[in-house]
């Protein structure tokens, strides 16, 4: 038997993922009542539309997303996206800088490598937008060193956004490391012995978009 369980926010209209950034906008392109005139007696349809900048919600960063040569959404193999082994690695609770050590005792290599904060209790509220916790340039290296093929976070950002240094983007995707961030309930996951999943839509051209995030568990 086995048991999924979800790891990413609910996307709605004027969402907040990210403060500066614009809301997503939910709307209908063709509502049921509109439909009626194009269909047979009784039948009807909701066509939506949704507007949104791809960094909204919980989404994946692909290496376009900081580099314009980078590979793009629609060139990621689903191997490198798909039924990765994971890990959790769990981070102590009102550390901000999080340095390598806190992963030198992992088994990271071919492994989504997820960061417990615990800072996606603040998501939707204005305390999720400052003072979160982020991985440093040194973490970013033993990360690529070791051979992770994802890292995602339950953070705000995986850098330090107090400056406009990107380090740890840089670094990840340069080496064509998968980026999740905004994930959601990984406290309910075990350190080790998962699945994960976070698979964005097949788009040409972006670099970043949406994922529905999750782990598979057996019973």
């Amino acid at each position: 038997m086995r048991r999924l369980i979800d790891l990413s926010h609910t996307i709605h209209d004027g969402l907040v993922t990210y403060p500066g950034l614009p809301a997503p906008k939910v709307s209908e392109y063709l509502d049921r009542a509109t439909s009626r005139d194009r269909y047979a007696s009784g039948t009807e349809f909701s066509i939506g539309r949704i507007e949104l900048v791809a960094n909204t919600g919980t989404y994946l960063d692909a290496p376009s997303h900081r580099y314009e040569d980078g590979h793009d959404l629609a060139e990621l193999p689903l191997e490198t996206l798909a039924d990765l082994p994971g890990v959790v690695v769990r981070a102590p609770r009102g550390v901000r800088a999080l340095g390598a050590e806190l992963f030198e005792e992992k088994e990271l290599g071919g492994r989504a490598v997820l960061v417990d904060t615990g800072w996606a209790r603040h998501f939707g509220t204005p305390a999720y937008g400052s003072g979160h916790p982020f991985l440093t340039r040194e973490a970013a290296e033993l990360l690529v060193e070791r051979g992770a093929v994802l890292v995602g976070i339950d953070s705000l950002n995986i850098d330090d956004t107090s400056t406009g240094e990107r380090p740890v983007h840089s670094l990840l995707l340069e080496r064509d490391v998968r980026i999740v961030e905004h994930l959601v309930s990984l406290e309910r996951l075990p350190d080790s012995g998962f699945r994960f999943f976070a698979v964005p839509v097949k788009v040409r051209g972006m670099g970043s978009f949406p994922v529905r995030a999750f782990a598979m568990l057996e019973k």
